[in-house]
């Protein structure tokens, strides 16, 4: 056997001995250039959630950002950012996966754990980033759970979709955009074997993902972009105090003066329809 033969071979031992935690903590590469035009990408999509790849480079060269349109896309499809004139759902569809109706027109959500929702969106670091999940109840905006990925993987998906129900119970209605994640087999599986009633983003139903799309508005500006996280670590513990702050202290407008973890505790009249 050859010495880079067995050299490569210890690699590989040392590979399989690391947890998929560690794992999933690992930041995804790009050059300093491009993470700098991801991050002015990402905030001001946060601001004109309507801006395509044309709009985008228009907003870059205005502003002296030598980042081009076929650059500024493959930039946004890497950041999961699809914007809402174009295409009423927020990812990219799977070909093969079933797609679920919408469940909610004309439906009035008006206690916890009648509806429940899950998105992903990426989060930059000082020298890379990651993406967040997140599944949130509904009628209080309160946040499940959650986990960091270094890929859009439906895995870590599935695994957030595990905790929630364990730690929560089991929500009526648990509706998602149709991304490819949200159509997979190992996710569908779980929520049929729950008795979930499944629903997904259909057209002209893209509004439905403002409730999270504010958590991740209220996220990014009042913790990630504050701090230059470096490692998974400290990203962990950033977005943990900056989640738990969402809804343990946080009063939400929805609610008046109450945050999401009191309105989820607060008892409400069953789900009514409109005519």
């Amino acid at each position: 056997m050859s010495k880079n033969h067995k050299l490569s071979m210890r690699r590989r031992c040392a590979l399989l001995t690391l947890s998929r935690s560690n794992l999933y903590y690992e930041p995804k590469g790009e050059s300093a250039e491009n993470l700098r035009f991801m991050e002015i990408i990402d905030k001001q999509f946060l601001e004109t959630p309507w801006y395509g790849s044309r709009q985008m480079a228009r907003y870059m060269k205005r502003n002296n950002h030598q980042c081009g349109r076929h650059r500024g896309h493959r930039l946004m499809h890497l950041m999961r950012l699809v914007p809402i004139y174009q295409e009423p759902n927020t990812s990219k569809k799977h070909p093969q996966h079933k797609i679920w109706p919408y469940l909610l027109r004309n439906a009035v959500i008006d206690r916890p754990n009648q509806v429940w929702c899950a998105d992903i969106t990426y989060i930059p670091m000082r020298r890379g980033f990651l993406y967040l999940v997140a599944i949130m109840d509904w009628y209080s905006r309160k946040v499940l759970a959650w986990r960091l990925s270094n890929s859009m993987d439906a895995e870590c998906c599935v695994e957030t979709l595990k905790e929630s129900l364990a730690k929560h119970g089991t929500p009526e209605i648990f509706n998602s955009d149709q991304g490819s994640q949200f159509t997979s087999g190992a996710w569908i599986d779980v929520l049929i074997d729950a008795k979930v009633k499944i629903s997904m983003d259909g057209k002209g139903a893209w509004r439905d993902n403002r409730m999270i799309e504010r958590l991740w508005w209220s996220l990014k500006h009042e913790c990630v972009y504050l701090n230059a996280f470096e490692t998974g670590s400290e990203m962990r513990a950033g977005i943990s105090k900056g989640l738990a702050y969402y809804s343990s202290e946080r009063p939400h407008s929805t609610h008046g003066i109450l945050t999401p973890d009191e309105a989820y505790a607060s008892k409400t009249e069953p789900m009514r329809l409109a005519a």
